[in-house]
């Protein structure tokens, strides 16, 4: 199998690994840290796939999709911090004034994990920040050791996966989820 990580520009491809089976549900979409809470409150069913869809068609795309062959297999969200509710979040701190880019979402749909996905989608979310001028990237996994982390709130990834894409642990956060604390892990591009 030979993965290829794209921009997330083909709205059909996002909804296929993030969205909801039925459009008239209201699930996250991967609109809930980069979105304020009021707006991603109001976006009720299908308005949240319309969101979705304009953002698809912005610059820079809203993440990057993971591909085998013409099948999109995974997603990760990123974008600069500073147009993430990241920017304004009190549990995870700013290290510096840099204008990083936040990595925090990762899916791999059901099917297909357990065969790398989820680092080449980190290799492809760092170079496709890279390519769009990111000095620093940053992550905010988990830090579970060797405990098992519930799939569905793996989405904040996994230290040792960023620590094997060359990620290091910035700082501490006062963050938690599914009982395990998230850490600030950042890759240097510059």
């Amino acid at each position: 199998m030979s993965i290829d990580v794209r921009p997330a520009d083909v709205y059909e491809d996002v909804r296929a690994v993030i969205g909801p089976k039925s459009p008239t549900s209201n699930v996250c979409f991967c609109l809930s840290y980069r979105i304020p809470s009021k707006l991603n409150n109001a976006l009720r069913g299908p308005a949240r796939g319309a969101y979705v869809e304009e953002l698809c068609q912005a610059t820079p795309a809203p993440g990057v999709l993971a591909y085998d062959g013409d099948t999109p297999v995974g997603w990760a969200a990123i974008a600069p911090r500073a147009a993430t509710t990241f920017a304004r979040n009190r549990k995870i701190p700013q290290v510096d004034d840099l204008p990083v880019w936040s990595l925090w979402c990762i899916r791999v749909r059901p099917g297909h994990r357990g065969q790398g996905i989820s680092h080449a989608l980190i290799a492809g979310a760092v170079e496709f920040a890279r390519e769009n001028g990111a000095p620093v990237v940053e992550a905010y996994p988990l830090d579970n050791g060797d405990s098992k982390v519930d799939l569905t709130m793996a989405y904040a990834g996994i230290r040792k996966n960023f620590e094997h894409a060359g990620f290091t642990k910035s700082a501490d956060t006062t963050s938690t989820l599914a009982g395990h604390p998230r850490i600030l892990m950042r890759l240097d591009l510059r």
